[in-house]
Order: C-alpha cells, then structure tokens, then sequence
C-alpha cells in the first residue's frame, strides 16, 4: 500500500516520513484511474454478493479527507455508496450513547458506507475538548474495541485510515483557505482552536494510541503531506492507494 504505514504498538507520528514522493502528475493521473476502476470492481463486486464495507477516516483538519473521498468514489455507483460527514451531535443524538448515530449509518447488504469523521471522536475530539469526562472517554476504548469486533464478526469489511500532515503544512493549507476566496468557506474558528490544541491532539491519536485488540482490522496512517504548493497531484497521490 503505497505512502501508506500499518500501525502498530509504539508507532509515533512523528516517526512518519513525510517526504515520499511520484515521480511526476502523468505517474499520479495512470494510477489514480487503475485505482479508481479497481474501487469500482469492488463495489460491484460488493453489491452482487451483497457484502458489506465500511471505510472509516480520521485525520487533521485540511489533511484531505474530503477530497480522497471524492476521488475514491468518483468512478462508483452512487446508489450503493453512502457518505457520511460526522460533525457535532444532534440534539437528539446527544441524548443517545454516542456509538448510537453510527448504528443508524451501517451499509445496507450490497452497500459501501464511508464516515468523513467517526467513532474515535470520543477518544479524541471530546477528551481534547473536555466534553467527555476522563472515565468516559477511557471506556470508550472498550467500547470501540467491542462496536469494530461486531461489525467484523458479523462479516463487515473494516478500513481504517488516518490522513497524517505536518504542522507546517497544516499552517499552509489554512493560510491558503484564507487567501482563496472560493476556499474560505473551508475554514471555521473551531479549525484555528482545534490547531491551538494540536500538541493535545497529537497525544490522544489513534495512530498513536490505538484501541485494537487482537485479530482486528488494524488503522493505516496515510502520509497527506507535500512541501510544494504548485503539486497538488502529489499529495493526491499521498493518500491514494485505498484498498476495500
């Protein structure tokens, strides 16, 4: 899996490699079709034999989600393909265990469910926030680990992804946001607080602290990173290889 790092016990962030590169946008532009007609034969493959998948991202604000999901699906069936963007709960979402809103998006048989956001909110945006109590977000370790086994268990696919970027070229992407009128709208005062917390951020991830027991579908750190402004292609290409 290319530009991509399993992870596993002791791995750190700040370990990663950033600086992998393709060679050139023609290199980028043959694989990404390969990959998005090879996405497009799973899901086929997926609806006839009525199988499950979920595809699951987490990642820095302005690390790309968004856009790898675009490119993911952009060859798909849209009619068995759900994405689902999490932010803050409802009201009547906040009145249910927070695992609830999660169970009501599952993929149907012969569907591809994809969370922008997810479940490892509680274990990092609402303990980094103080919106979750130490103990509550401590059993949610458990309960992560007990939501995954079922899905697993019950034949669903599982992809875990993290789209990792470095502090500077979040402080890029942001100021480029800022300055590009079509791209203001991306950016909130909750990204600029979430960036003040990043250190906080930083100890509570995933791919740092990762709730997996044994015989789980384990997360893929995906590099989303590249120095240069005018290559966007790249950093495409950076989180490209997703497999369902």
């Amino acid at each position: 899996m290319a530009s991509s790092v399993k992870v596993k016990p002791g791995f750190k962030l700040a370990e990663l490699d950033l600086e992998r590169r393709l060679a050139d946008e023609a290199s980028y532009q043959q694989k990404l079709r390969k990959l998005q007609i090879a996405m497009l034969e799973l899901e086929q493959i997926y609806r006839v034999e009525r199988r499950r998948a979920v595809i699951a991202l987490e990642g820095w604000d302005a690390s790309g989600k968004s856009g790898a999901i675009q490119r993911l699906i952009e060859k798909c069936d849209p009619r068995w393909v759900d994405v689902w963007s999490i932010g803050r709960p409802t009201p009547d979402e906040q009145g249910r265990h927070y695992l609830w809103r999660f169970w009501q998006r599952l993929p149907a048989p012969g569907e591809i469910a994809i969370f922008d956001r997810t479940w490892y909110g509680r274990v990092l945006v609402e303990r980094v926030e103080g919106l979750a109590r130490p103990k509550e977000w401590r059993r949610a370790y458990d309960e992560i680990n007990a939501f995954e086994k079922m899905l697993v268990d019950d034949g669903v696919r599982l992809v875990k992804l993290f789209l990792h970027i470095s502090d500077g070229e979040q402080l890029r992407r942001f100021r480029e946001r800022v300055t590009t009128p079509t791209k203001r709208w991306k950016m909130s005062a909750e990204d600029i607080r979430n960036r003040a917390h990043r250190r906080e951020y930083l100890e509570s991830t995933i791919c740092s602290r990762e709730p997996r027991p044994r015989r789980h579908p384990g997360i893929w750190c995906r590099r989303s990173t590249n120095g240069s402004p005018a290559s966007r292609w790249q950093r495409r290409w950076s989180r490209r290889s997703v497999k369902a």
